[in-house]
């Protein structure tokens, strides 16, 4: 018989998930770096207990960090894997009920953005014994619906292990998923409080050291000869470098295609560092949010080169930007390779791109030398943008982009990600991070912690909105406790400042978007709400600076990075006009209004809708 070893489920799971390792181009990682958990009756006897006995401090097995929210957890988890190159993640526990429900908006972050976290909420009694358990959804057509079974969509692997002898089978498949580049987002696996406690008897060989390893799939022969040929007759191509470049760390392999060819590269939110900003070839954003360099180019290109994007509306324009474009795409994954009837190269984006080699070929002279003079006068509009004597957004990024010189600038949410990715000139690959899949409001501090347990070497400078900072602030009191410093650049413009320039744009008059007191009419008009976020986030444990112009900005973040303690740099700038990126968005404008604005905000949106394409 082979060697047995008795453990409840949540030991187990606590003693597998320590001896899991990813490995990609000969270097191993832990795979699972530790377990983020807030506790409660669906989890506390179970998973607390294993982590507890095994010792929870960070130099056990597998450390715990107490954080202060669910769905922050999950965000944290998030920002690491990301600033791993998803080489490692972090697990994340709750107990049944609102905790478990908690996680679903960071679920679906992760699975949007294709990057792995594994979740471990606890669920209701298996046996049914005590039913219904505090905090159970009762569901009359169903006794095994719980409120974990939210987590399904947002999930790349679900499963409910109702049986100890479910566990091995199910932690296989999860670790196979949190490792493949092609299906990897939000794994969870739901455990019910009863099963969490109950003992089995393990084979010993479940616990022996387990490496992943992180495949770099090839391209198929035919689909290479596919892609040279659709290269081969192009005069006029265009790259639009997404996330997938810098995941797979390509970003060598694309200044090397991008010289070798004199092809322009524009870049989306994801894949935004990946070449230079000061490149002959780098023309910078494309999209909604791009460089009006970018999205000339984009307009008269013949030939789309998409290496590890996604194509989302922001960066198509709503399908609007591409012209009479066709498409060859570069992706691990097939169902992205596959969009705008491109010609699809299945395959790593390094293996992809060291694969095209079209000899005799490269883009017309004319059009390598266009794009380069289209990309300095747009740096010639930052250099304005970032100059002024008014702390406009603006002017802030511009005295932060100096001061950040080789940290990383963490953003979600708001009307900055769109300034950032016009503007910001990154030192290199790793130095932006915006999440913008899901641009999720709350997520800038909580996943710069993530990024920051990374990358301790590296100063992470945190750009939040005050909108954002109320939906999610307390990650600031996990940072003082466990020592990780952070830059918390807060800015106040009283409200949601982006989403009032589209309310205001299609008639809706800015409704719900300024922090004012209810006023006598009755509206939300009245005064500032006398609200002191600086006082709250010293509250929170950080020291906070304030600045109220660019050199007490610029004083203010050289205090912070000199310091050894997470610090709040709190400032008032107000979002201003800066250079046009003349590329729509699709938002639909009422189609009957009694309202003057609303009626043309609709006749412009119809003019707009007709010059959308299907690439077909």
């Amino acid at each position: 018989m082979r060697p047995t070893v008795r453990l409840t489920v949540a030991q187990a799971l606590v003693r597998f998930l320590s001896q899991q390792w990813s490995e990609r181009d000969g270097v191993e990682r832990r795979l699972i770096e530790g377990c983020f958990g807030i506790f409660g009756h669906g989890n506390v006897a179970g998973i607390g207990q294993a982590l507890a006995e095994q010792g929870a401090g960070t130099k056990s097995a597998l450390p715990y960090y107490l954080a202060r929210n669910e769905q922050a957890m999950v965000h944290t988890a998030v920002g690491y894997a990301r600033a791993t190159g998803r080489r490692s993640t972090f697990a994340c526990t709750t107990s049944i009920g609102p905790g478990a429900t908690n996680l679903v908006t960071g679920a679906a972050l992760a699975t949007i953005n294709r990057l792995p976290v594994l979740l471990l909420p606890g669920d209701i009694f298996a046996t049914r014994v005590a039913s219904p358990v505090l905090q159970e959804l009762e569901d009359p057509r169903s006794y095994d619906v719980s409120v974990n079974d939210s987590l399904r969509p947002v999930s790349r692997f679900f499963d409910r292990i109702n049986r100890p002898e479910q566990l091995p089978s199910a932690l296989l498949a999860a670790m196979r998923v949190l490792t493949d580049p092609a299906d990897t987002g939000a794994v969870t696996l739901a455990l019910p409080q009863d099963v969490q406690a109950e003992a089995y008897d393990w084979p010993e060989e479940l616990f022996e050291r387990r490496v992943w390893h992180i495949a770099r799939p090839v391209p198929e022969p035919a689909a290479v000869a596919r892609a040279v040929q659709a290269l081969s007759g192009s005069k006029r191509p265009l790259i639009v470098a997404g996330g997938g470049v810098k995941y797979s760390e390509a970003w060598d392999e694309l200044r090397e295609f991008a010289e070798r060819y004199g092809v322009p590269v524009a870049e989306t939110q994801a894949g935004k560092g990946a070449l230079p900003y000061d490149h002959p070839q780098a023309v910078g954003a494309i999209g909604h949010t791009g460089t009006a360099a970018a999205n000339a180019l984009a307009r008269e290109a013949d030939l789309v080169i998409g290496v590890g994007t996604r194509y989302s509306d922001f960066t198509t324009a709503s399908r609007t930007l591409f012209g009479e474009a066709r498409f060859l795409n570069v992706n691990v994954m097939a169902f992205d390779a596959a969009k705008h009837s491109g010609v699809s190269l299945v395959a790593d984006a390094r293996e992809g791109l060291r694969s095209l080699d079209v000899n005799g070929w490269r883009a017309d002279r004319e059009w390598t030398a266009r794009a380069t003079t289209l990309s300095q006068d747009w740096q010639a509009e930052v250099t304005k943008a970032y100059g002024g004597p008014t702390l406009t957004q603006p002017v802030l990024l511009g005295v932060l982009n100096e001061v950040a010189e080789g940290g990383v600038v963490v953003n979600a949410a708001g009307s900055m990600p769109g300034d950032l990715h016009r503007l910001w000139r990154p030192s290199d690959p790793g130095q932006y991070h915006v999440e913008y899949g899901y641009s999720c409001m709350g997520y800038e501090i909580a996943g710069g912690l993530g990024v920051k347990l990374a990358r301790p070497e590296r100063e992470v400078f945190v750009l939040v909105g005050d909108g954002s900072y109320l939906m999610m602030a307390q990650e600031i009191a996990t940072a003082v406790q466990e020592g990780v410093k952070l830059v918390v650049v807060l800015v106040d413009n009283d409200g949601f400042a982006s989403i009032g320039n589209l309310s205001e744009s299609v008639g809706a008059q800015r409704l719900g978007t300024s922090y004012r007191m209810r006023g006598a009419t009755g509206d939300l008009d009245g005064g500032r709400l006398p609200v002191d976020l600086a006082a709250n986030a010293a509250s929170l444990g950080a020291d906070v600076l304030t600045a109220d112009d660019p050199a007490s900005l610029r004083a203010a973040l050289d205090r912070a990075v000199a310091s050894s303690r997470t610090t709040v740099v709190y400032a008032r700038a107000a979002p201003a006009p800066g250079p046009d990126s003349q590329a729509w968005w699709d938002v639909p404008v009422a189609e009957v209004s009694e309202l003057a604005e609303v009626r043309q905000a609709r006749s412009r949106y119809e003019k707009a809708k007709r010059g959308q394409r299907p690439y077909l």
